[in-house]
C-alpha cells in the first residue's frame, strides 16, 4: 500500500526517530518525508509517505503505538483514494472549469461526487462532466435550511472538504465551525485587499501596481482564515479594469488548483492561524 501519515505536536526529541521505527515495524519504505518545526509556538509538524505491505488498519495501529507517548495529532490515508470534494459555484465558472479539466487530465488528486449551486447556470457544464448537480438557493430566511442540506450532503456523499469556486455567499459561523479547516474558498484579491463589491474597479481607481489573488481556510471571521496559497501579477496605469478582471480569473483558477491539490496531497498543516505547507 501507498500510504501517507500526518503527524503534528509540540516538538521534542525522538519525534523523527520514533516516526521511521514505526514505518519500519510495519515493513515500511519511507518514499517522502517533510518536517518543520515552528520556532513561535515550539509545534512539530511531519508528513511522511511511505509503502508498506501491512493493511491500514494494521500500520495505523503501529504508528499509533510507536508515536503515543508524543500524543500527536496522527493521520493515516491511503494514497490510492481519493479525498472527495463538494464544489459550491453561483454563477461565474472559471475556477470550476479550471478544477473539471485538470481533474480530467488526471492532474487533480480528487473526487468530485457533487457540485452545488445557489444558481442553475453552471448545471450543464457540470452535468457534461457526468457529475451530479445540485440546486441549493440561499435567502436571508432560507440560510439555515440550505446549510443544513448542506450538512446532510456532506455526509450522505462522504465528502472530506468543501472548495469554494467563487461562490458568492457568506456561510454561517456555525456551519463554518462544524467543517473547520475543511472549507477553501479563493478571494478575488492579495489579501488584504479591497473589500465589497467590484473590487477590480476599486484597484483601477487606486491605480495599484500589481493584482492577486488568495485561496485560504473558511472561518468564522469573513476572509480572516488562514492563507494557503497566493499569487500577484503587475499591471500598469494602462490596465483598463476589464483587463484585470481577464487577469483576475486567470490568477483566480491557477492560486485554487493549487490549494486543493495541496489538501487533497495532505500537504496542508494548520499553526496557529498560519499555515505550514509542505510543496
Amino acid at each position: 500500500m501507498d500510504l501517507i501519515a500526518t503527524l503534528q505536536c509540540v516538538d521534542q526529541p525522538g519525534i523523527v526517530h520514533a516516526m521511521t521505527s514505526s514505518v519500519l515495524a510495519c515493513q515500511g519504505n519511507i518514499i517522502e518525508n517533510q518536517q518543520f518545526t515552528d520556532p513561535v509556538t515550539n509545534s512539530f509538524v511531519m508528513r511522511t509517505r511511505f509503502e508498506t505491505s501491512a493493511s491500514l488498519d494494521s500500520a495505523h495501529k503501529l504508528l499509533s503505538e510507536g508515536l503515543s507517548k508524543f500524543n500527536p495529532e496522527l493521520t493515516i490515508r491511503d494514497n490510492a483514494s481519493p479525498k472527495r470534494a463538494l464544489i459550491m459555484v453561483t454563477k461565474e465558472s472559471h475556477c470550476l472549469r479550471d478544477l473539471l479539466y485538470l481533474l480530467e487530465l488526471g492532474e487533480l488528486p480528487i473526487q468530485i461526487p457533487l457540485v452545488v449551486g445557489n444558481h442553475e447556470e453552471l448545471k450543464s457544464l457540470v452535468e457534461s462532466h457526468g457529475i451530479k448537480f445540485k440546486y441549493l438557493p440561499v435567502s436571508n430566511e432560507s440560510k439555515e435550511s440550505s446549510e443544513t442540506q448542506l450538512l446532510s450532503l456532506v455526509d450522505s456523499e462522504k465528502i472530506n472538504f468543501l472548495v469554494l469556486a467563487r461562490y458568492m455567499q457568506i456561510l454561517s459561523s456555525d456551519f463554518c465551525s462544524k467543517l473547520s479547516n475543511r472549507i477553501i474558498n479563493i478571494h478575488h484579491s492579495f489579501l488584504p485587499g479591497f473589500k465589497g463589491a467590484k473590487p477590480y474597479h476599486q484597484a483601477h481607481a487606486k491605480g495599484v501596481k500589481i493584482i492577486g489573488a488568495t485561496a485560504h481556510f473558511v472561518t468564522k471571521d469573513l476572509d480572516e482564515g488562514p492563507i494557503i496559497e497566493q499569487d500577484v501579477a503587475h499591471v500598469s496605469h494602462a490596465s483598463t479594469p476589464e483587463e484585470l478582471i481577464a487577469l483576475g480569473r486567470d490568477i483566480e483558477r491557477r492560486v485554487l488548483a493549487k490549494a486543493v491539490k495541496l489538501y487533497a496531497e495532505d500537504r496542508i498543516f494548520i499553526v496557529g492561524n498560519r499555515t505550514v505547507i509542505f510543496n
